[in-house]
């Protein structure tokens, strides 16, 4: 199995991590890859219309994407221990999983208005919306640190992948001060040893 990256992605360490959680780590095989928004890497496109990483390819040539897909695939090949199979348990997973890909989107939607965007066209209000989106979104969790005392699921995962890129790309923001239950709530999950894996070549 392949895998296009780029060792800051965290939709490719939200891939890996849950890897690295079933096993199957060394069974994949790391591809670098140009993932930018606007100068598109040839290669990955031949495999994923969208130029995005991850881009996962299977041993029997399948392409996979994005890093929703890729994880229930890896899952199901690691036996499914990550997503509950049925009832409220399955959906309060994949619920958990959307609001860390949605932490994900906004932290990588504002990055790109200041670091791709020419800075004549920048636009502050764009930043403070996708910025307030995370704030909204770690206050969710702040008031509800029940959610982290669940059994580990690729939910918690993704919210786990989410602060870790929070922390990489926006320490001034603090979250842990701003948000100590959440900041306690969460250090079980961030200190597990998935989360401190690092991927390169």
């Amino acid at each position: 199995m392949q895998i296009y990256f780029s060792p800051t992605s965290p939709y490719v360490r939200k891939c890996m991590v849950t890897a690295y959680e079933l096993g199957l780590t060394d069974l994949i095989e790391l591809l670098p890859a140009n993932a930018h928004p606007v100068t598109r890497d040839k290669k990955l496109v031949a495999h994923n219309p969208l130029g995005k990483v991850p881009t996962f390819i299977t041993d029997d040539g399948q392409a996979l994407f994005d890093s929703r897909v890729i994880c229930e695939y890896l899952n199901a090949l690691g036996h499914g221990r990550l997503l509950p199979a049925e009832g409220a348990p399955r959906w309060e997973a994949l619920t958990l999983q959307a609001l860390g890909d949605g932490i994900l989107d906004a932290a990588l939607l504002a990055r790109y208005e200041r670091h791709v965007r020419p800075q004549e066209l920048h636009w502050p209000d764009w930043v403070k919306g996708k910025l307030e989106a995370i704030h909204t979104s770690l206050d969710h969790l702040n008031r509800h640190p029940e959610l982290f005392a669940k059994d580990f699921h690729l939910g918690l995962l993704t919210i786990g992948c989410a602060l870790w890129y929070v922390d990489l790309r926006y320490p001034e923001l603090a979250w842990r001060d701003t948000y100590p239950a959440l900041a306690e709530a969460a250090a079980p999950l961030l200190s597990r040893e998935s989360m401190h894996q690092s991927w390169s070549l």
